[in-house]
């Protein structure tokens, strides 16, 4: 039986007004089902029910220098959550995230300090370090077919092992040396560790780090090939290359990622304090993913956000140093921490069912 459509009409009927079309698909959706699909929004939700809270019981929390410091806790999760989220976006996840910020550090660290080398020598050498260690996560996944979670956790005892071990063997002491007496010191210093006065407070410009990356995660994801690959790539990866997506290259490039926006934070731990601890860094690849799950991302992989894993960083953040501001026992962190992440699972699970079905 053929359907009837407009152009096949008798002739001189009146063409069919707008009232009586069919609404295309993205109108035919209501509001609140497209705002419950974005993947951040029971994110947002969050953040201002936790700022509230912290705003109504602890004072301190309540001026500009209290929440320049926030933003700087959470500026220090969110600059790799940023990474981690795009990489479990493409259904990966690299449990070495946390020890590899160190490794980034105590490579710029020691090489030039040993040798007496410039500064930024160092920070080129720990840049290519860096991306050495996410490639080798990721071809080892691509061509293996070892979960991410077994390849990245042996990398994660490697880079812990090393980091302590090269450290004390070259000087003595598990930290590096004071380096902020060498040459392109400052001007490094100003690059990854200076302060932004703002007029009405001062933040770090890790702040500023965090922004432009989560900013530039969520163009990469949502405009561009590269962000269609990512999801296709994490949704379901033999579809994905049943149709053409590099589904490898797009996996490698994405360990890739996480370990140049942990060099990022390395290099602000370095230039920050001038000095680095080796046993720095270990279960911090918790904290990110736990970023990148409270601001949507799935553990199945293929569906989350950028925005999602930067707003997770400051609800991160906010607890963090609201618990303090608050009076509260700081012991009680990690409580707080896994009852954020099973709400967030559970939330999570229940927006993608609601938005799925509703129309």
């Amino acid at each position: 039986m053929s359907t009837p459509t407009a152009d096949a009409g008798p002739a001189g009927a009146p063409s069919p007004t707008a009232e009586s079309q069919p609404p295309r698909p993205s109108e035919a959706r209501s509001v609140s089902a497209r705002l419950f699909a974005r993947p951040e929004t029971g994110t947002v939700v969050a953040a201002v029910a936790i700022f509230a809270f912290f705003f109504a019981i602890a004072e301190p929390f309540r001026t500009f220098d209290s929440f320049a410091t926030v933003l700087y806790a959470s500026s220090t999760i969110g600059i790799v959550a940023v990474g981690v989220a795009l990489l479990m976006i493409g259904g990966e996840f690299d449990l070495s995230s946390g020890v590899a910020v160190t490794t980034s550090a105590l490579t710029a660290a020691l090489v030039t300090y040993q040798l007496s080398l410039n500064m930024w020598v160092g920070v080129v050498l720990s840049l290519a370090m860096a991306l050495l260690v996410g490639f080798i996560n990721g071809w080892l996944v691509v061509r293996t077919g070892i979960p991410s979670f077994l390849i990245t956790l042996s990398m994660f005892f490697i880079l812990r092992g090393a980091n302590i071990g090269v450290t004390k063997g070259l000087t003595g002491t598990v930290a590096t040396d004071n380096a902020s007496e060498l040459d392109g010191f400052a001007s490094a210093h100003a690059l990854f560790a200076s302060d932004i006065p703002l007029g009405f407070m001062t933040v770090k410009i890790t702040v500023l780090w965090w922004i432009v990356l989560a900013a530039a995660g969520s163009w990469i994801l949502f405009r561009t090939r590269l962000g269609n690959w990512i999801f296709a790539a994490g949704g379901n990866a033999a579809s994905a290359r049943a149709v053409g997506v590099p589904v490898n290259k797009v996996k490698i490039g994405l360990f890739m990622g996480v370990g140049f926006v942990g060099w990022i934070l390395g290099m602000h731990i370095l230039f920050n304090f001038s000095s680095v601890q080796s046993g720095l860094g270990v279960g911090n690849e918790l904290i990110y993913i736990v970023a990148a799950v409270v601001g949507g991302c799935l553990l199945t992989g293929g569906f989350g956000s950028a925005i999602g894993a930067a707003l997770g960083a400051f609800i991160l953040g906010m607890t963090t140093q609201g618990i303090v501001f608050a009076g509260f026992d700081p012991n009680w962190f990690f409580t707080f921490l896994g009852a954020m992440l099973l709400l967030a699972v559970v939330l999570n699970l229940y927006i993608k069912n609601y938005a799925s079905t509703r129309k």
